[in-house]
């Protein structure tokens, strides 16, 4: 018995000649294989440290541009108040004051810039996670992959231009540099390619301040006009209307600038800018409201 055993295993091992190589194979692509994902898991592991350092980068200088924001906003509040105390007839006080608040205000904007940049930095970040994970986020509504990009003939795709909070944040930075062409260029970009974000209205507003910087009065004028028609709820917009009845003024046009600056007070009565055109019309030995034609014709 046993010696027909042995046979029959010689038999065996002669009718598969190729069995144990090829087990010794299977046995080694087994191993590579296992060795891959092992280094597809240190990679991911490694990625997800990587990011979360990132993140904590982020969410730190977030945190610290917040606080800059608040206070400076604290800082606007309390010149404001300033203001308001201050007699109507210290123009001079008023102005400075009115410009501190202006400057104030050109530095919060850049602030939020750099805030929405950092937010959008952590979003890129989230969604790297996301698709390392296997489940690709659809920031913004994008549609699912396979929808056509062109549905009912309307062009879906966004404009081939930088995000606009960076474009913004760099054109005010240019302004704030005095750098003028620079900076026109870059917010006539955003005006371009975002015509519907609110920072579209803020650098129309900053196109004004350049050409009236420049004392181009006219140019300043148009881009003040725009603000107030097409961006007339945009916290620029008492600027707007002060800058535009001093530029009316600076042309020769004394009536058209008086009104305008009647206007913004009786527009926006509690803001600096009224204040600084109250304090304007004072030294122009103008009244602050027109007066009221008489009920009753004069004898001739």
């Amino acid at each position: 018995m046993r010696r027909h055993i042995i046979q029959l295993g010689a038999v065996a091992l002669f009718a598969l000649p190729g069995a144990l190589p090829h087990a010794f194979a299977v046995s080694k692509e087994m191993v590579q294989l296992q060795t891959q994902v092992q280094q597809l898991q240190d990679m991911v592991q490694h990625l997800q440290t990587s990011n979360d350092e990132r993140m904590g980068v982020i969410v730190n200088l977030v945190q610290q541009n917040t606080d800059n924001v608040n206070r400076m906003m604290a800082s606007v509040n309390a010149l404001q108040t300033s203001l308001k105390t201050e007699n109507d007839q210290r123009g001079t006080s008023n102005t400075q004051l009115s410009t501190q608040i202006q400057s104030l205000n050109d530095s919060v904007d850049e602030l939020k810039t750099r805030i929405a940049n950092l937010t959008t930095q952590m979003q890129a970040i989230q969604n790297q996670m996301q698709n390392v994970n296997g489940t690709p986020a659809q920031p913004g509504g994008a549609p699912p992959p396979g929808t056509p990009a062109n549905q009912g003939g309307q062009a879906t795709a966004a404009p081939q231009a930088p995000p606009v909070d960076q474009i913004y944040q760099g054109a005010l930075r240019d302004y704030n540099s005095a750098r003028y062409t620079v900076a026109a260029s870059e917010f006539a970009d955003v005006i371009h390619y975002y015509p519907q974000d609110p920072l579209a209205g803020n650098a129309q507003f900053y196109l004004g301040e350049i050409a009236y910087k420049q004392g181009q009065f006219p140019a300043a004028v148009k881009s003040y006009d725009a603000v107030l028609e097409q961006y007339s709820g945009n916290a620029k917009a008492p600027a707007a209307e002060l800058r535009k009845g001093q530029s009316l003024i600076e042309m020769g046009q004394k009536d058209a600038g008086v009104r305008e600056l009647r206007t913004l007070i009786s527009r926006y009565p509690n803001t600096p800018e009224a204040l600084e055109g109250r304090s304007k019309l004072n030294g122009m030995g103008v009244r602050i409201t027109a007066s009221k034609p008489s009920a009753y014709p004069a004898n001739n």
